[in-house]
């Protein structure tokens, strides 16, 4: 007498569990997906993979040693001219299985069992797209290493001077922000107006109201009262700010 198989068995006799096993297998061929208890999933995938073997041998024997099994004709059809082609290039793993939503009721573990027709990459195109990740990857490497030796390579002073003039810029941006007035390119804003230069470098005047600017030698350039001092008149116009009269023919040149 055969020993039978370890486990719980499936139904109440060996003979039983054949015939379960047989109509599990018929309908996984037939519709390519199933779903049923973990338990019947799990016995039925090596179940179907040994057909799955046979019939991507395709010859007569294996085709009646099939039969014995699986009676359905139509389902013997699809095992041998649909879905053994598509596992031609695969070498295992005819199926997968998915744990699902137990059942209701008596809450038994549910799962889909369903047959792996997708194509399988060839080797060497999975070689290929693994040497290109490499040199991706050792590249980036590359060039990470690269900055950090150029910024190792940066003179103290350099880097202490640079940190400074950031600094510098950071608290005037910050003062200006704090008082609410706008910040132009090219401009210094004194704390009050005033007709006086503050440098030699910014001599044109900025009238916010107006949003006139005057260079030296204007017609109003020395009685306007300057929020903002430009270094140039083009500073000025980029800024927003108008020639007033007589400023157009006496831009400054820098």
């Amino acid at each position: 007498m055969p020993r039978p198989t370890k486990g719980p068995r499936l139904g109440g006799s060996p003979q039983h569990e054949r015939h379960m096993l047989a109509n599990l297998a018929t309908q996984l061929i037939i519709h390519e997906s199933i779903t049923t208890t973990e338990a019947r999933a799990r016995r039925l995938r090596p179940y179907v993979e040994k057909l799955i073997t046979k019939g991507k041998r395709g010859d007569l024997h294996a085709r009646r040693t099939v039969m014995k099994k699986v009676t359905d004709k139509y389902a013997v059809y699809r095992l041998f001219d649909e879905i053994a082609p598509q596992m031609a290039e695969r070498e295992g793993g005819y199926t997968r299985i998915i744990k699902t939503a137990p059942r209701r009721g008596d809450n038994a573990p549910m799962a889909q069992i369903s047959l792996v027709l997708e194509p399988v990459a060839k080797k060497e195109i999975v070689d290929d797209a693994v040497r290109t990740a490499k040199r991706a990857a050792e590249k980036a490497v590359a060039e990470v290493e690269e900055a950090v030796a150029e910024v190792a390579e940066t003179p103290a002073d350099d880097a202490a001077e640079v940190a400074a003039e950031e600094t510098e810029a950071a608290d005037a941006t910050a003062a200006d922000e704090a008082s609410g007035k706008p910040v132009y390119a090219g401009s210094v804003r004194l704390e009050q107006g005033s007709t006086e230069a503050p440098d030699t470098d910014h001599e044109v005047k900025g009238n916010e109201d107006s949003m006139k600017y005057h260079v030296p030698g204007s017609r109003w350039y020395d009685n306007t009262v300057a929020e903002v001092w430009f270094a140039s008149a083009e500073d000025a116009e980029a800024a927003g700010f108008a020639p007033a009269g007589g400023a157009a023919a006496q831009k400054v040149k820098k």
